[in-house]
């Protein structure tokens, strides 16, 4: 199952075949962006293997630069990849997709998160993955909390309730996340309090405004 009525919190069992939409959607975007990718990779909860997720697939693309994505702006759209100008996450641009953007339908199915290269945006999507999928207990502390989170309010228009819910785990996360990351090296560790507050705000998969 791939997409998520607008407003909806319904978590589902993993699916191998959101790793494969992840794959299949990031060869599609990399075909129109050509060199503009520094990287790209699938994020949020239906990256990590072993917990539940709402079916909703995060892509994260690292750029130098924001206006070599909005240069693309039409190509992308025709391919369904609709941008959300109005979205209000911070360092980032979004695009989504879905038959929610085209007006045939109310589902979203895809957002692609946009963030510039080596920024602790970047650096914080990949490690939130990782840390997870290492960690499996903490793994399923986050699923957990997920699924009581979506019992009790399963209805949340903009998914406010959801992300605030999980708000504090992911900023604790993120930092233990950072260190794990860091664990053999020299380099000097700098965290910022509003790094890790954006991308708990972002949530994975989050509804636009």
């Amino acid at each position: 199952m791939i997409g998520l009525k607008r407003g909806s919190v319904q978590l589902c069992e993993h699916e191998n075949e959101w790793e494969l939409e992840a794959q299949y959607t990031i060869v599609r975007l990399k075909k129109i962006l050509g060199d503009v990718v520094k990287d790209i990779q699938h994020v949020g909860s239906t990256s990590i293997c072993s917990i539940k997720a709402k079916p909703i697939i995060d892509i994260a693309i690292a750029v130098d630069h924001f206006d070599d994505i909005l240069a693309f702006e039409k190509e992308l759209k025709n391919a369904g990849f609709y941008y959300r100008p109005d979205a209000g996450i911070g360092n980032q641009l979004l695009f989504a997709c879905g038959n929610y953007y085209d007006g045939s339908g109310d589902l979203q199915t895809h957002f692609i998160h946009v963030v510039l290269t080596d920024s602790m945006d970047w650096i914080n999507y990949i490690n939130f993955r990782d840390y997870l999928n290492k960690n499996l207990t903490v793994a399923k502390e986050y699923e957990n909390l997920k699924v009581t989170l979506a019992a009790q309010r399963s209805v949340d228009n903009g998914r406010k309730y959801y992300l605030q819910g999980k708000h504090d785990f992911i900023v604790n996360t993120l930092r233990e996340a950072l260190i794990d990351s860091q664990l053999g090296k020299t380099a000097e560790i700098t965290t910022g309090e509003t790094n890790h507050v954006n991308l708990a705000e972002r949530g994975e998969g989050r509804d636009d405004t």
